[in-house]
């Protein structure tokens, strides 16, 4: 099979490299090459910018009515439902997600455009409250174009949570996908065309994320290019922190949401049916590469033996395979590499004094490809390197602990905790401890249920919740308050 060629997406038309450099990606399942990549450089990052320029200072997009831009974006997301098949197979491709789990992310990208389309057309409803003898105005203006930067994780929903608040607030974008996910944002491309979003609002250049990689060059001339106005960052701690100082250089308004881990704290007085599930569900659901993966879990020593056991007993049965077959629960790594990186943390483990429980190998009849069984490492110790290494992938680590302020300890050891799940049947435990725990959230007694109208805290542009998603929309937004004397109002002299 030849394979595909992936070109930038530029003023509403495909584009090839300034200097027609390509790099090739390769199937996860497979390790075969499925297509060649265009590298976007610093050239070809002026010419998307450009086009977006072109789209915010003479395009219709940025002055259409709300209804209308809501119109346009109800559209996408018919469209992305209306493909979801493609779409999961390209997240197989890429990050190599389970198709069926992969269809439901694609289920979940449609809705954040819906959702922002709504909440467009409900903002502009609300006018100025103006003071009396004064009419108002608020006007909305688009911030200017928006260069977003987004994972291999989830391509595509992590591509529609950065974009929709964007297109809502009427910014052009420039979107830097991850090298390991191509498709995705080229489907995204045919998507949004084919529902009326105009030329140039949509542009595209791939490249690599990693300095020393090819495309280098297309990260950081978007972020330095003077006339991109906010930036929107999602990816892993390392290079996001990078990330965060160029911005703060180039002095760009930076929207930054940096992976990072989960801890499960179980109790023994908890349920440990729903915490063995949670904390499964959470480790290896999206092949364990989710930003909420419960990847360390705490165990209070009573029932320490009894949760290993379960879940490693439980990770045996976790059915590993071709992420085509819907029966299939955990797909292939992304990437060979990434697979190398992470069979190498396992080995240190072992080496450290942790102890297999489950996995931690090839699955066998899989003698191809980046997969890795689910894997249980027990006796963890805060002293290991592995207990503070971010683990993206279906790896667990398991750690006993005595009381409640040691549990505590352990999870605020965990790198950048963003969320964080507590079991206990101790309501005033769960009262005490959560507030303790140095996440953004924290679930007790639940795994992620939220209310879409909820705003979830220290979330970023595009994340879950309806509250979110409109200060996203804020984020990219600029407004403008203007309040007419209706009359003689007096006016105080000095």
């Amino acid at each position: 099979m030849v394979p595909e060629t992936v070109s930038h997406f530029i003023g509403g038309q495909h584009a090839h490299s300034t200097l027609r450099k390509s790099y090739g990606v390769t199937d996860p399942a497979t390790g075969k090459e499925y297509a060649q990549v265009q590298v976007g450089l610093a050239a070809d990052v002026n010419q998307a910018v450009l086009a977006a320029r072109a789209a915010l200072e003479t395009g219709p997009w940025p002055a259409l009515a709300a209804p209308d831009r809501a119109r346009v974006l109800h559209g996408i997301a018919d469209a992305i439902d209306a493909r979801a098949d493609d779409i999961a197979a390209a997240e197989a491709l890429g990050p190599g997600l389970p198709v069926t789990q992969a269809r439901e992310q694609a289920t979940r990208a449609g809705e954040e455009f819906r959702l922002a389309a709504g909440l467009i057309t409900e903002r502009a409803a609300d006018g100025a409250s103006p003071a009396p003898g004064q009419s108002g105005s608020l006007t909305a203006r688009p911030a200017g174009i928006a260069g977003l930067i987004t994972p291999w994780r989830t391509p595509f929903l992590a591509q529609a949570r950065a974009i929709a608040p964007a297109l809502a607030a009427g910014c052009p974008v420039v979107l830097k996908p991850d090298e390991w996910a191509p498709l995705p944002a080229a489907l995204l491309a045919e998507i949004t065309t084919a529902a009326g979003l105009p030329d140039g609002v949509l542009n595209i250049v791939h490249g690599s994320l990693h300095r020393k990689a090819p495309g280098a060059q297309a990260r950081d001339a978007l972020i330095a290019h003077p006339s991109v106005a906010r930036l929107s960052f999602d990816g892993d701690a390392g290079p996001g922190q990078q990330i965060r100082l160029d911005a703060a250089t180039h002095r760009k308004n930076l929207a930054a949401e940096l992976a990072a881990g989960a801890p499960c704290l179980i109790f023994a007085d908890a349920d440990l049916d729903q915490a063995t599930d949670s904390a499964l569900f959470g480790a290896f659901a999206l092949n364990g590469q989710r930003r909420t993966a419960t990847s360390t879990i705490l165990v209070q020593r009573p029932v320490y033996d009894t949760l290993v056991s379960r879940l490693a007993q439980r990770a045996d049965r976790i059915r590993v395979g071709d992420p085509a077959d819907p029966a299939t629960q955990i797909g292939p790594l992304p990437h060979a590499d990434h697979y190398d990186k992470l069979t190498a943390s396992v080995r240190l483990g072992l080496r450290e004094g942790a102890r297999l429980a489950a996995g931690g190998r090839r699955p066998a009849g899989l003698p191809e490809g980046n997969y890795l069984a689910a894997t249980v490492l027990a006796d963890v110790t805060p002293s290991m390197q592995i207990f503070t290494e971010q683990i993206c992938g279906p790896v667990v680590r398991v750690t006993p602990f005595d009381t409640d302020d040691e549990a505590v300890s352990l999870a605020n050891a965990v790198a950048h905790p963003t969320t964080a799940y507590l079991w206990t049947s101790d309501q005033q435990r769960a009262h005490r401890l959560a507030p303790a725990i140095e996440s953004a959230s924290t679930w007790v007694n639940s795994h992620n249920r939220q209310d879409r109208h909820t705003a979830i805290a220290g979330r970023g542009p595009g994340r879950p919740g309806a509250a979110a998603l409109e200060v996203a929309i804020d984020f990219y937004t600029q407004s403008l308050t203007m309040l007419i004397a209706a009359d003689d109002t007096p006016v105080p002299r000095f």
